[in-house]
């Protein structure tokens, strides 16, 4: 890959798609009720605030990966600091706009530089961008079918959610009314 490919890919693919994820990822996040943030459906699964942390630390250890050149796989427990889904919300907001940040002061040739994660995959830094927001779609996605069962409702993703209609045609109903 040349560092014109992976400028390409950057400022045409992974920026673009990073910046519209993050608010819809921060959307599902904030839908979780504080009080249900420890629900898990499955003893095998995560509770739901340790999946919001999984799913905005990886993204962020992804980005800092292409920034460094290497994966950073130390462990990132979620701080006591950080009880709630609107926490990690705010964490994720502030280190979101801290990485990319530090992404745009990256060598483009930095870009093209092979790193290895874990072993499976041998990749131009740049790719791994795009392993991120593959990465949170498929978390947040989880993430998203944990919202009814707990009595949150699920916002919009791509498009207009079942709630968000139901909520929206309500207020059409009640602005019908007045």
């Amino acid at each position: 890959m040349t560092s014109e490919q992976a400028a390409v890919i950057l400022n045409m693919a992974a920026l673009p798609s990073l910046r519209a994820e993050q608010p819809v990822t921060k959307r599902v996040i904030d839908a979780i009720p504080a009080a249900r943030a420890n629900y898990q459906p499955d003893p095998v699964t995560r509770p739901a605030i340790e999946l919001a942390w999984h799913i905005v630390t990886a993204e962020i250890r992804f980005i800092d990966a292409v920034i460094a050149g290497a994966f950073d796989l130390t462990p990132r427990p979620r701080p006591e600091s950080i009880r709630t889904p609107a926490d990690v919300v705010a964490w994720y907001d502030d280190q979101f706009t801290k990485a990319i940040d530090r992404l745009l002061r990256v060598p483009v040739e930095q870009l093209t530089k092979t790193i290895d994660f874990r072993g499976i995959f041998q990749f131009p830094a740049v790719v791994y961008l795009n392993l991120a927001v593959s990465h949170s779609i498929h978390h947040r996605g989880q993430l998203s079918m944990y919202l009814r069962p707990i009595g949150a409702k699920v916002p919009s993703i791509y498009g207009e959610s079942y709630d968000a209609r139901e909520d929206r045609e309500a207020r059409e109903r009640a602005a019908g009314k007045a």
